[in-house]
């Protein structure tokens, strides 16, 4: 329980907060929200532990610390309202003021740039997934030689970014003419901004060895945090908007997903701590299959709506996949040496 005293702190602070805001019905939404955040972002704390197990313990801590205040205000107020004013060209302090003051406009605004958010986090979840799968370096594969043959693809240099770029081409073909250029660009800035934070740890890397190689290690711990909070931004676009369908109030929704998001934390840190993907050892495929599965389905509602519900199924359905997958690996290996 110890990894969740934050959690419960944060549960308790948000909630009183709401229930002063908005009343029983403040309360009820809040409580609502951050259980649905909880739910469908479980594939998140999964990835986000396969980054995180590798960072400096500061880091880690930083993560839980300036990582949720980041998340709750920076992702899930001040972003949302920063998407809207760029895209409807509209001062930041008028947007402000117009999600607290006339929230249904505010949500008209923020669902007519779902297109822009859905294609950007969709490209940069895709990213995540591709890389994942196309890693000629990765030894152990669930799918067996399926997952193997499409590693062996990862020897071909970019691939994962030309198979992107496709998909994003494929794209434009199925959006109305108004919609493709800012699909176009909202997803190659996605394709960008994981590049760009994957790749920048290289410019901290010192052939030195001593005091150059914790130098290096430092900035790889910054980058490594960038990423996790990006990843963490691609997840929130779809549950902000998807919270809209709950209720307007900008606040309870940054109130009740705030208290979902810092669980999530607080479960990445658990799956650590604990060294379940060590013990659970397809836990991390099966969470980037369902990460795979929500870009194709973010890019998807540029087109036709679909339901969180359907998003949050295909993800648990790749998460207990893998781990019954894990246990019996675990359970034939366990076997095997008693036999030996």
């Amino acid at each position: 329980m110890r990894h969740f005293k934050y959690s419960f702190l944060v549960t308790a602070v948000g909630l009183i907060a709401a229930f002063l805001w908005g009343g029983p019905t403040g309360l009820f939404i809040a409580a609502i929200l951050s259980i649905l955040e909880v739910s469908l972002s479980f594939d998140n704390a999964v990835v986000n532990a396969s980054v995180l197990k590798d960072m400096d313990p500061k880091w880690q801590a930083r993560f839980l610390t300036w990582g949720i205040l980041i998340a709750v205000f920076g992702m899930r107020l001040v972003f949302p309202i920063a998407i809207v004013a760029v895209v409807a060209d509209i001062e930041m302090l008028e947007v402000t003021q117009m999600a607290l003051n006339d929230p249904e406009t505010y949500s008209t605004h923020l669902l007519a740039s779902h297109v822009e958010i859905s294609a950007f986090g969709g490209m940069f979840l895709l990213m995540v997934f591709l890389s994942f799968l196309l890693d000629e370096t990765k030894e152990l594969h669930w799918l067996g030689i399926v997952e193997e043959k499409l590693a062996g693809i990862g020897k071909l240099e970019s691939i994962e970014i030309v198979i992107a770029l496709a998909v994003l081409w494929g794209l434009q073909g199925v959006l109305p003419p108004e919609e493709k250029l800012s699909a176009l660009l909202s997803g190659i800035s996605g394709i960008m901004l994981f590049v760009l934070v994957g790749s920048a740890s290289g410019l901290f890397e010192e052939e030195e060895k001593g005091e150059a190689v914790v130098h290096a290690a430092r900035h790889s711990g910054l980058m490594g945090f960038l990423y996790l909070e990006v990843l963490d931004a691609s997840f929130s676009f779809d549950g902000v908007i998807g919270a809209f369908a709950i209720t307007k109030d900008v606040i309870i929704i940054m109130l009740g997903l705030a208290v979902g998001a810092m669980f999530v934390r607080s479960i990445t840190v658990y799956l650590v701590r604990k060294g379940t993907l060590d013990e659970y050892v397809f836990l991390e495929h099966g969470a980037h299959y369902a990460i795979g599965a929500l870009a194709f389905i973010m890019l998807a509602s540029t087109k036709v709506h679909i339901p969180e519900v359907i998003t949050g199924l295909i993800g648990a359905a790749f998460i207990g996949l893998s781990l019954v997958s894990s246990v019996r690996y675990r359970n034939k290996h366990q076997s095997q040496e008693t036999k030996i």
